[in-house]
């Protein structure tokens, strides 16, 4: 017996071991190493050579952006909006500007310090590159447990590479470690909402300067990351002063929060700059593209002008089905139709809203909400135990609200009692024939 149980659990170190080690394997594989030529950060040389031609040609979005830079407005994120301003037109009083915000006392920002080490590296004397370098690798030092926090670690080791005596291999192998061990569980990423933009930007410098792709990862999650994406906002825009926004889902009360909205904006044109040729990706451009949403505010413009390729193709997404359900993070966002007043169902992040004539409604778990066709699938919240009578004219009924992975008895009508497991979301989904008129009755497991 006791060399059974030795047996055993030789066999469960081994299973918990194996991944680490597989992740730990692939991490020391990769190469680290930055020797590109600067600007290194989010400016390769195509993104580079298009914006250029952006201001030759005085388009729309490099107007709203010149506008403010040149009437000295007041920018939310000086470092960057300035350095950027400097590498594209060639201005060197936005480029000292940029530098003269870094070397200030108030300059904490990780992020926009690399950018503008990184954009601005000409203008910078010896001693001025010497003490932005300082303040960087300070910066750079200090622990990080956020994706934007590790993000803005990445800027730092990339921008110093020739300074480092490895090239930024140690820092940029912590940080690659750190996603792999750390933020993928169960094989997806454990990334909030609200972090998705930096996560795009850490995903755009290290694959730019290093050609390891952190997303081989969690392929199937980034694979449908831009239908998720397209499907979690609300279908109404809010106005603010200078255009409408998409409102990304969110969980506070309240008025939306228009800084979240033109980030939200800024990922989706930025994961469409991370692989212009997939098919999904071309229907965030399609999303996206559109003039009523290009952002002229000071803080989202330089995002615009960064990000924003209107000479991509993009597909309409007005033809993707109206339910959406990602298995691997339990998301469910269905909606009537594409129109601004339909009515929209959200499930994430363990939040049930419905949006409806306008307004936000956050149900409590164990709401019941009625069979709500959309399109050509069937949506209803439901509790533990439910029975339902309504037409299926679809061969998908997603049930929301249920347990999560929790087995279900799932009875119709002249049909075998069938056993399924909901998500992680606490969301079954039932495949049943087209046409169906019959009661369906669910039935938590174990439960009499």
């Amino acid at each position: 017996m006791r060399a059974l149980l030795i047996g055993f659990a030789a066999i469960f170190i081994l299973g918990v071991t194996a991944p680490m080690q597989a992740q730990n394997a692939a991490n020391d594989a990769d190469d680290f190493h930055v020797y590109r030529d600067a600007p290194r950060l989010l400016l390769n040389a195509q993104r580079l050579r298009l914006l250029e031609r952006e201001r030759e040609r005085q388009s729309v979005r490099w107007q709203a952006f010149d506008a403010l830079i040149s009437g000295q407005a007041p920018m939310p994120e000086a470092g960057f909006a300035w350095s950027l301003y400097y590498r594209v037109a060639h201005s060197d009083t936005a480029g000292r500007n940029a530098i003269t915000w870094a070397l200030s006392d108030g300059a904490r920002d990780l992020r926009q310090l690399a950018l503008v080490f990184d954009w601005c590296g000409p203008l910078l004397t010896k001693a001025e590159a010497d003490r932005l370098a300082t303040k960087i690798q300070a910066g750079m030092a200090q622990p990080a447990t956020t994706v934007q926090g590790q993000a803005a670690r990445a800027f730092a080791a990339i921008a110093l590479a020739d300074r480092l005596p490895d090239a930024g291999d140690s820092v940029l192998r912590d940080i690659a470690r750190w996603w792999r061990t750390t933020v993928i569980v169960n094989g997806q990423p454990q990334v909030a909402r609200d972090q998705l933009y930096p996560l795009l930007e850490l995903l755009h410098a290290i694959r730019d300067n290093t050609r390891v792709d952190l997303r081989q990862t969690a392929p199937d999650y980034f694979t449908t990351l831009p239908l998720d994406y397209i499907a979690g906002h609300y279908p109404a825009p809010y106005p603010s002063a200078e255009n409408d926004f998409r409102v990304p889902v969110f969980s506070g009360s309240g008025e939306p929060d228009v800084t979240l909205a033109a980030r939200s904006r800024a990922a989706g044109l930025a994961l469409v700059a991370l692989d212009t040729n997939a098919v999904n990706h071309q229907y965030v451009q399609g999303f996206v593209m559109s003039d009523r949403f290009i952002m002229r505010g000071a803080y989202g413009v330089p995002y615009e002008f960064l990000w924003a390729n209107p000479y991509q193709p993009g597909l309409a997404y007005q033809t993707l089905p109206l339910a959406f359900h990602d298995e691997i993070t339990g998301h469910v966002f269905a909606r009537t139709d594409w129109e601004e007043d339909a009515v929209w169902i959200g499930y994430f992040d363990g939040v049930l809203q419905m949006f409806r004539d306008g307004g936000i409604q956050t149900l409590r778990r164990g709401s019941v909400i009625a069979p709500i066709h959309i399109g050509t699938a069937v949506v209803m919240v439901s509790g533990d135990t439910n029975t339902a009578r309504l037409r299926l004219d679809s061969q998908n009924l997603f049930v929301l609200g249920l347990a999560p992975l929790t087995e279900y008895g799932v009875e119709i009508d002249d049909q075998e009692l069938e056993y399924l497991t909901t998500d992680i979301g606490g969301t079954l989904v039932v495949k049943v024939p087209e046409g169906t008129d019959a009661g369906v009755r669910l039935r938590r497991h174990g439960l009499n």
